[in-house]
């Protein structure tokens, strides 16, 4: 091989490394700008999130950002808040809630203007049974406070005085709830006067407290947030999207199979249940 052809070859590789390299660069430029835009897409579905739950007035969340009509609502006789249309007793949607507890917020926030919408559209009959979840201080005297508040409120304001009470869930570990606030959170969605806020320190609906945990335990309530259609504890997509609720009323009403029965295990389904509902000493808090 001759001279200029050795040069030529030695100059080869030497180029296409160049060429490699300045393709390597490229890509890390690429890659750089596509991670930034996720990161900024990031902050932006954070913002967003932070706004809908640290953004209401009053030092309150906005927990369900529904201005739509509301289907009338009445007091069963278990103490459970019944919403639905006229003439709609089918099918059945049951919420088993804890105003206490974080996940049943973040139920509220995914899904509490669906929830609305189907008993206004005349496509469910919904039924809240809140009871009291937690065993341990300061969380157990917050949660039945807040129930007791809410049985005392009533009917055709509950829904209302109901995501009150959500927006202003205290952090886990601090008291809160307490009655001189529930009275005050009544105060802004209408609910007022003496005989509530007598009901309120006197914590006179306790006992409905109570019969609803019990109530809940009965039914199988092992974990929250607990949802169930025609008495079928519903999971998955349906806790997690609009679509996918609305899909599994929708099979109720044509009775088609759909959700599986309630189960007695709740590991990994937000908050464990108490044992065995009954009463539980209250803490007086003001």
């Amino acid at each position: 091989m001759g001279r200029a052809e050795g040069q030529h070859a030695a100059r080869g590789p030497r180029a296409g490394d160049r060429t490699l390299a300045a393709a390597r660069q490229r890509r890390r430029r690429a890659l750089v700008v596509v991670l930034a835009a996720v990161a900024g897409a990031a902050v932006m579905v954070a913002v967003a999130v932070l706004a809908l739950t640290r953004g209401g007035t009053g030092g309150g969340r906005v927990v369900v950002d529904y201005h739509g009509p509301l289907a009338p609502a009445v007091r069963q006789p278990d103490g459970s808040v019944a919403m639905a249309m006229p003439g709609v007793d089918s099918p059945v949607l049951e919420l088993y809630e804890d105003f206490q507890c974080p996940a049943c917020l973040a139920l509220e926030v995914r899904q509490g203007a669906t929830i609305k919408q189907l008993a206004a559209e005349g496509r469910a009959k919904v039924v809240y049974r809140p009871f009291q979840l937690f065993q341990q201080e300061p969380l157990m005297s917050n949660s039945r406070r807040a129930a007791n508040a809410a049985a005392c409120a009533p009917a055709d304001r509950w829904v209302r005085y109901h995501d009150r009470i959500y927006s202003h869930q205290p952090d886990e570990g601090d008291v809160g709830f307490t009655n001189r606030q529930l009275v005050a959170w009544a105060g802004e969605v209408g609910v007022g006067g003496a005989e509530f806020a007598r009901c309120v320190g006197r914590y006179e609906r306790i006992t409905t407290v109570d019969q609803a945990t019990a109530h809940a335990g009965k039914a199988g309530v092992s974990a929250t947030p607990f949802l169930t259609v025609d008495g079928r504890r519903v999971t998955g997509d349906a806790l997690g999207s609009a679509d996918g609720l609305r899909k599994a009323v929708g099979k109720a009403a044509k009775g088609a199979p759909g959700s599986r029965p309630p189960a007695r295990t709740g590991a990994g389904q937000g908050h464990a249940a108490p044992g065995g509902g009954g009463e539980a000493a209250l803490r007086p808090v003001p």
